[in-house]
Order: C-alpha cells, then structure tokens, then sequence
C-alpha cells in the first residue's frame, strides 16, 4: 500500500508527543495547526500521546466508549493498559485515525490487525476501517503464502493472548498446513509430468524451502504447525527434515549452566521426540538424528517415556546403526560408578532388536513383498543379514567399552551374551573385545575371567584368532586347551580333504535353505539335527580319552626327564620353565570325567571340561 509521508513525532517541552505534520501533507490533510492545543492524552506504557478527540473517536470504538465514561471532559487522560503492540503499535493506529496513508506489510499486519481489535476500529464507525484493512493484507498476501504465514506467525507471539482471541493463530496455522500439503501434491504432479526426472531435487535442498523459516517460531507455535501439517497427511521424510533443522537450530549452542536452561533443552527433546514420524523398521529417520536426540535426552533427564520412545525407536533400526551412535557419554547423575559410557541403554536398545518378531507383530505385516521369499533364518535373508550386521556393531562396542576401568565384569558379560548363537559367524571381535578387557581388569576373579571366555564360541575362531588365543597367556589355560584341540581337528579335516561337520554342521542346521520352488526338501529336520549333534559328541568324547591316554604316556616320561635332567644339569633353568608349564597341563587333566554333551544342547556346549563326573566316558 502506498506511504504518505507525515511529521515524525516530536517530543514537546513537557515530554509529550504531538503531531506536527510536514508542511507537505497540510494541504491534503485536515489537519490542525501547530498551535492548537490537544485535548486528549492517551499514555500507551511509558509513553504519552498529545491527541484530540475527534479524529480517535469517529474510528475507534474503544476510545468512544471512555471519553463518554470520563468526568472531566476539558482534559481528559486515558491510560490505554495492555495494548498489543505497545506504542508502535498505537502510533500507526493514531496516523490512521488522523487520514494517514500507512504501510502494511508482514512486520507489521499481526500488530495493526490485533490493535485495531483492541481499539474497535471495525466498519461500524468507519468504512474501510483499520480491521477491514488489515484483513484484507492478510488473506490477498498472508495466507496463501507458507513463508509469509510463517512469517507473520512469528510476531503473534509477543501479540498473545489477543492473536489466538480473534483466532489470528489458528487461521495462518490451518493456512501453512493446507498451503504444505498442496505444494506437495504439485510437486508430485510435476514429477509425473516431467517422466520422472533422474535426479529431483528435493524442497528441502532449495534455499528458499519454507521448512527453514519454522527455525524461527517459538517451541509452542513450532508444535501447533507440525501437529497440522501432520493431521493434513505432509509426508514423513519430509516432517522428519523439519524436526531434524528446528532441533539443530534450537539446541545448537545451548549450554545447561542453570536450572531454566536445562528446563528449555528438555522440552525442546521432548516435543521433538513427541512429534516424530510413526515408529517403524524403516523409518525416515536418520539414525545419526536418533542417537543425539537420545543423547540430549540423558543430557537434559528428560521423562522415561521420552528416553524409552528413543530407545525403541534405534531399536527398530539399529541394524542402521554405526559405533558413534551408540556410544552414549554417561551423565554426572546418572547410577554408573563412573562409566565412560552407558551400557544400560544399549543393553535396552539391543534387546529390543532381538526381540522385534516376539513382540511387535504390526512390524512383521509391513515387511515388503521382496523380503516374504525369504526363510528368516537362512543367512542371507535380510533378517538374518541384519542380525549380522548388528552383531558385529556389538562386538566393535564391546571392544571400546573394553577399554573402561570402572565397567564390571557382569555388565560386559551381560552384553556379550545377549545375541543369539547364529548372529556370529566367526568370533573374532568378540575375542579381540574379551582380550582387551582382560588386559584393562588385571585384578579379576578366576571366576569371572572363566565367565568372560565361555562367551567366546572357539569353533568360530578364525586361524589367525586361534594362533594368538593359544599363546595368550591372559586367557584361561583351560581355554587354551580348547583351541589347540579344535584348531587340530580343523587341520586334521582340511588334510583329509573333507569337510568338518563339527565346526560348520551346527551352522548350517540354524539356517537351513530354502528350496527354489519354495518347499522345505533342503531342511534339516530336529530329529536328523539331534541325531547329528549326539554323533559329534561321541566322536568328542573318544578323542578327549585318547589325549588322557596320550597325557598319562607324557606324564610317565616327564617324570623320568625330570629325574635325568636334574641329576645331570641342576641349574638348568630352560627345563626349569618346561617343567612348570607341564605341571600345569597335568594339573588341568587330572579330573574324573567329562559330563556327557547329550544333555545339554550345542549351542551351550563352549567348554569340553567344565564340569566333571566320577563314572567313566564308558
């Protein structure tokens, strides 16, 4: 709208401000000359207005409705409390009064439109009255533009509560919403018409995306778009790069030094955490975005619910997870002795993964058509190429939190053994994790450190992992023994050229393949794999006595070069220290029995010697 240019206000010499117009406008004005004093005073906060009566109350009900209510009708004062806008506000509203031409625009329009609300400047005492104008700015330029809506959104909040009384809010909200949904279906009818363009580009790359500007809303505004655009069916990923900008400006820089800074962080998480896309298996959600709202949660103690929604939902899709995601710092609060990192939450995250077909049957109807040819236990399914993957996302966690002095035995073992048997096909991080540990908690128990190798499935050692374990002497001896053992049955099938059903029969009865016409020909049955297994067992159990007999013959000669050596070379320390490694094989090997492995089933059977019986293997 056009500008007429009109005297600034001046203050006068008893610090009020009257209207001196430029001799420029007094010829197309009506108005007064400079010399004639002003019969109202209105005082809009801390500023005071030298006016006169006439031009306020031929278009402001409001200031009709007190002179009329006043006493002292020679000079009157009006103290106009609580008007929106303050007095810039009321500045504009009086030029108006007095036949003004002024500028409406976006700064300005949620202003004048909740002033002339509060002044009654309707068309009952004017035409073309402050309200009727500024409505009109609103629905010609303001609500059919997203980026103009969010715009003038921003300034209703210092407006409220009279922007959600005359429903200015909840109009420009409404308007963002329909105006986001329609922009998406035009931009989907484009693609169409352009045959699929190779490479679109995406609204939230254009620097002008409107998604940018909702940085600039309030928290509570911010929710009240979102939930709209939501209700009006905007599609996820792109709700998802909202969340993910708003969250990136908000908390970026935010430092929790006090109470109501940490009091801000929380509810921003939370509503963030509140308004994100409906949880799913492959959600449009980044992983990376998930891990640091988690993080920020714990950060700022948001609710449980809050944190247990997270957790869930990396849960869900942690098979897209990387070592950083998961690597959550502990908070100074929080109930980890000192912990570097914390390990009740992946503990949490994890289960939830493993745990996804027993509990979350919804998921399992939205799987594509693609993954339905698959058996979910052949190992290359994509459930079992998740599970995978996430297996060896443990193992790399294992080996960083290795590295924490404070983190006990229990807590590792407990994460060790959370996967199932047929997640690892070898076991190698498993044993670099383990190793490490062992190498960090010197001062363990026998017991713990015989609890952390029995996590440790040395059939699934690869050679170069088997070499170092048998001469790592930070491992049980006892673990040792079942390495070399294994490692010589591997070498004694790959001379026979044959292939050993021990290490990789197990295997394959966990995943049994499919047919290509789809039936179960090419299954093992569980009575053919019982069978199986009681087979290896008792070929173990004929191999464990020919080693006790071969060590007994070994005894026997030890005994007598024990005797030869120290009567012909008493100082000799090299057979000093062959001498005690020996003691200490015969140490281990002098047990009664082996506990029969037909009693227990495979997947358990880690250790041949770890309990014994009195009877004979007979």
């Amino acid at each position: 709208m056009g500008v007429v240019t009109m005297s600034e206000l001046k203050p006068s010499i008893s610090g009020k401000r009257s209207f001196r117009p430029s001799s420029s406008t007094r010829h197309v004005t009506e108005w007064p000359i400079s010399d004639v004093s002003s019969d109202l005073t209105i005082d809009v906060g801390a500023t005071s207005f030298a006016l006169h009566k006439f031009p306020l109350v031929s278009k402001s009900g409001r200031i009709r409705r007190m002179l009329m209510e006043a006493k002292d009708s020679k000079s009157i004062r009006l103290n106009l409390q609580n008007l929106p806008g303050g007095s810039e506000a009321f500045e504009l509203a009086a030029k108006f009064c007095y036949g003004l031409t002024i500028e409406i625009n976006l700064t300005n329009v949620a202003k004048l439109r909740c002033t002339s609300h509060f002044l009654e400047m309707t068309e009952e005492y004017a035409d073309k009255n402050l309200e009727s104008r500024t409505e009109t700015f609103l629905k010609e330029t303001v609500l059919p533009n997203i980026t103009n809506s969010i715009t003038v959104l921003q300034h209703c909040e210092s407006l409220l509560p009279v922007s959600e009384e005359i429903n200015l809010v909840g109009r420009i909200v409404t308007a963002i919403a329909n105006n986001a949904c329609k922009e998406q279906l035009t931009c989907g009818l484009s693609k169409l018409e352009s045959n699929y363009p190779a490479k679109p580009v995406l609204q939230s790359e254009s620097e002008n995306w409107w998604g940018k500007s909702l940085t600039g809303l309030g928290l509570e505004f911010f929710k009240r778009v979102l939930t709209g655009v939501k209700t009006k069916g905007l599609k996820q990923d792109m709700i998802a790069r909202i969340l993910m900008n708003y969250a990136h400006n908000s908390l970026q820089g935010l430092f929790l030094t006090d109470v109501e800074s940490q009091k801000k962080h929380r509810m921003i998480v939370e509503v963030i955490v509140s308004l994100l896309p409906t949880q799913s298996r492959k959600s449009t959600v980044p992983m990376a975005f998930l891990s640091s709202l988690l993080k920020s949660s714990i950060m700022a103690s948001t609710s449980t619910a809050c944190r247990s929604d997270l957790e869930r939902r990396i849960g869900l899709q942690l098979d897209q997870a990387i070592l950083e995601d998961i690597l959550i710092p502990v908070t100074s609060n929080g109930n980890n002795h000192g912990q570097l990192y914390d390990t009740d939450s992946i503990f949490r995250i994890f289960s939830i993964f493993l745990n996804l077909d027993e509990d979350d049957d919804d998921v399992d109807l939205m799987r594509d058509e693609s993954e339905m040819v698959y058996d979910f236990d052949t190992p290359s399914s994509p459930k079992q190429s998740s599970i995978m993957k996430v297996s060896k996302l443990l193992d790399c966690f294992l080996a960083e939190i290795a590295i924490d002095s404070n983190l006990s035995a229990s807590k590792f073992i407990a994460l060790a053994e959370l996967l199932p048997d047929h997640a690892r096909l070898v076991t190698d991080g498993l044993y670099r994790a383990v190793d490490i540990f062992l190498k960090v908690h010197l001062n363990l128990k026998d017991s713990e450190r015989y609890r952390l190798c029995k996590t440790i499935d040395c059939q699934k050692l690869s050679q170069e992992a088997c070499s170092h374990a048998a001469q790592n002497e930070r491992l049980p001896v006892q673990m040792a023994v079942q390495v070399l053992y294994f490692e010589q049955i591997r070498l004694r099938n790959a001379m026979n050229g044959g292939h050993n059903h021990l290490f990789f029969g197990s295997l394959n009865s966990h995943f049994p393949q499919r047919s290509s016409s789809g039936a179960g020909s090419g299954c093992i049955s569980p009575r053919d794999n019982y069978a199986s297994v009681r087979r290896e067992n008792r070929e173990l159990k004929l191999e464990v006595t020919r080693m006790r007999m071969r060590l007994t013959d070994l005894e026997k000669d030890h005994v007598s070069m024990k005797q030869e050596l120290v009567k012909s070379h008493p100082a000799n320390k090299l057979f000093k220290s062959l001498t005690k490694k020996l003691g200490k094989l015969n140490t281990l090997f002098k047990f009664k029995d082996v506990k029969g492995f037909e009693s227990r089933p495979n997947s358990e059977n880690r250790f041949l010697f770890q309990k014994r019986r009195r009877n004979s293997i007979a």
